[in-house]
């Protein structure tokens, strides 16, 4: 299937040495080819990727941990120390941490609190913080913000993708609007070459004066003067369409002559957006993207709040650690043990009560955006979807009008063949009905765009 959009892409395929066969690239097939293949797509879900690698290195923080620390000084031939201090230590959830370990010094000149038995010495301990960092700290933190961020990634790569599908929605009814724009002057621009060349041989038999021949050769002329116009619009719009044709291996396209836009493309783009049953299916906004996003920020706030709190509470680590040397390990002491308390507590408290302030208002400020976010996208809903109903309304208006323009050039065409009309009228009413038929291309336009702004609000890229 590849194969063949790429050759028909790049290529015209001729049949009987000169006809060119036209292949449609449906507005459905076109939104597949940039989801899968845009760089930008792809580039939005490096945000998650990220986020995931975030969630590895919050995961880090409780990963065991190995120390060994080796010092030794020889000076003329005496050992002056040597110095070995290794431990195995295991963070666990709240705070408390495990540690085991084992040390080997000995020398000349080694301080006497670093004095170990001749095999060494063993120690088996815990840490455990009573105040500060019990409940909650910076690596549970860390941790619960990178789970979090997930979430938050997740919305925001598809606030990211929707973003470049509405846009490249836009390029696609640029070119189906010019495309249809420069085939509407093509079939005048043909017309106005067979009237002229009618009036002509009217002229020379004497049924028609010579100055009808400059009234036919301006309508010729203004018909080619369109046509070349909307044929650079339309170059210009396929150039802008290519920018989001791309396969895989980041390999760009280009929009061949060979391929036109849907044609009914009016009747399926509310199926291909699901523009038509969004408003229906339980569409709730609480699990819009953008709120989902919001809602995060929030939660990852309300941690870095809660931690803030905690450090109000004096910093008090106690730990216990079992000694004995490696052979009587398993003959447990219980006079043998290293203990240890750590507490500090400033006394103003103003650092973390400040930071402890700025984490709430941002809380509230965040929270402000959400309700006024949750209102507005309420509102645009509301209002895209009124537009999307007036403008079919307005899109039937004007297809009849156009019938009523068709049906009026028609009479007058009769009129001219009984000589009961001019050329000059037949020159007005046509124009007419090229005014109205380039109004309901617009409003077709107008149509397009309003369903896939609707689909930008909704958020919804699947």
């Amino acid at each position: 299937m590849k194969r063949l959009f790429y050759l028909l892409l790049f290529f015209s395929i001729i049949t009987n040495g000169q006809e060119t066969i036209s292949k449609e690239l449906s507005y459905n097939e076109f939104l597949g080819y940039v989801k899968k293949y845009h760089p930008l797509v792809k580039n939005a879900q490096l945000e998650l990727n990220k986020a995931q690698a975030e969630l590895m290195m919050a995961r880090g923080s409780f990963d065991p941990k190995i120390d060994v620390d080796y010092s030794k000084k020889q000076f003329k031939d005496k050992e002056y120390y040597s110095l070995l201090n290794s431990s195995f230590k295991i963070p666990t959830w709240y705070g408390v941490e495990i540690k085991a370990g084992f040390d080997n010094n000995e020398g000349y000149y080694l301080n006497p609190e670093n004095t170990t038995p001749n095999q060494g010495l063993t120690s088996l301990g815990i840490s455990v913080p009573l105040g500060q960092g019990l409940w909650i700290n910076k690596r549970m933190a860390d941790l619960r913000k990178a789970k979090m961020q997930i979430e938050l990634s997740k919305s925001e790569v598809k606030l990211e993708a929707i973003t470049v599908l509405y846009d490249a929605s836009l390029a696609y009814f640029n070119w189906k609007k010019n495309y249809e724009e420069v085939k509407l002057y093509e079939s005048y621009s043909t017309n106005a070459k067979k009237r002229n060349s009618g009036i002509q041989s009217l002229i020379q038999q004497g049924d028609k004066p010579a100055i009808d021949s400059v009234e036919a050769g301006i309508a010729v002329k203004n018909r080619l003067l369109s046509l070349e116009d909307s044929r650079l619009k339309l170059a210009k719009a396929k150039l802008e369409l290519s920018n989001y044709l791309w396969l895989d291996n980041a390999v760009p396209m280009e929009i061949s002559d060979s391929l036109i836009p849907e044609a009914q493309l009016e009747n399926t783009i509310q199926e291909t957006l699901q523009t038509n049953n969004l408003t229906t299916d339980g569409f709730s906004i609480e699990n819009h993207p953008k709120i989902n996003a919001l809602q995060r920020k929030i939660d990852i706030l309300n941690v870095e709040r809660k931690l803030n709190a905690n450090e109000l509470l004096p910093k008090i680590d106690v730990g216990y650690s079992y000694l004995s040397q490696p052979k009587y390990f398993n003959d447990f002491q219980t006079d043998d043990y290293k203990i240890g308390l750590d507490f500090s507590f400033p006394l103003f408290l103003r650092k973390e009560r400040g930071k402890l302030k700025l984490t709430k208002y941002k809380i509230q400020e965040t929270e402000y955006i959400l309700d006024v976010e949750k209102m507005q996208l309420s509102n645009k809903i509301q209002a895209q979807n009124t537009e999307i109903l007036s403008l079919s309304k307005q899109l039937k208006l004007i297809k009849d009008l156009s019938k009523d323009n068709q049906t009026m050039l028609q009479s007058e065409e009769r009129l001219f063949s009984f000589g009961e009309s001019s050329l000059f009228l037949i020159n007005t009413r046509e124009n007419n009905l090229i005014s109205a038929q380039l109004a309901q291309i617009n409003l077709a336009n107008r149509f397009y765009v309003s369903n896939s702004e609707l689909f930008k609000i909704m958020a919804n890229p699947n």
